[in-house]
């Protein structure tokens, strides 16, 4: 390359702004779920994607603020629904996935998870430009311990969880996909109330940090 040539390349990447150079090189990132992954009573600030994101970068790793596509109250049909009607792209360099609260919740035949589940997870792979390393699932918290269920069947949420997370692990397993427990760490929030957030049911963001932190050590080991 002759010295003018340099001298003209070198201008042009002057010119370019500072924020878009190795804009390129960041993580996109897809948080998919239900009011667990949205926050609900909480700031979205607060969000276990979000703060996972500030984790990562404080380590060093180039991740984009994540895009999240979650809402309370949302099953995992609500959830292909709302994928499909936003038509994402397959580039995303990281996916989560956290759903079936609701299912339990609003008493929906378990076998319609068993056929919806492994749906969402083929899906966050395409995403995650088909690649299952680059995709995580959540386990489902563990509400009973909350104020809001002090009058329900505790025992009968207890399992019924269970085997929605026997399903969640058992189909990321097949995938090899990271599986990642929280839902131990989601039980202490029977003894220690910072945990819940003002609603009495929904996490707090101490709750979401605990979540964001065990993630992010799982992640880019």
């Amino acid at each position: 390359m002759c010295k003018y040539t340099f001298i003209l390349v070198l201008c042009f990447l002057l010119a370019i702004p500072a924020k878009l150079i190795g804009q390129h090189d960041a993580i996109p990132f897809l948080a998919l779920g239900d009011s667990y992954t949205a926050a609900t009573s909480e700031k979205k600030v607060n969000s276990w994607p979000v703060q996972l994101a500030q984790i990562l970068k404080k380590k060093g790793i180039k991740i984009n603020s994540p895009e999240i596509l979650a809402k309370a109250g949302w099953t995992s049909t609500d959830l292909i629904e709302n994928m499909e009607k936003q038509q994402l792209s397959n580039s995303f360099g990281l996916v989560g996935l956290l759903i079936g609260v609701n299912n339990q919740y609003k008493n929906k035949d378990i076998d319609i998870f068993k056929r919806e589940f492994p749906r969402l997870l083929e899906t966050s792979i395409a995403l995650a430009k088909n690649d299952p390393k680059n995709v995580f699932v959540l386990s489902i918290p563990d509400w009973s311990v909350t104020p809001f269920a002090r009058f329900k069947d505790k025992k009968k949420i207890v399992k019924e969880l269970n085997n929605y997370n026997s399903i969640i692990e058992e189909e990321a397993k097949k995938r090899d996909v990271l599986f990642i427990e929280i839902t131990q760490s989601s039980k202490n929030a029977a003894v220690n109330p910072s945990l819940i957030a003002s609603d009495s049911l929904h996490p707090s963001k101490k709750m979401y940090k605990l979540w964001a932190k065990k993630i992010s050590k799982k992640l880019f080991k």
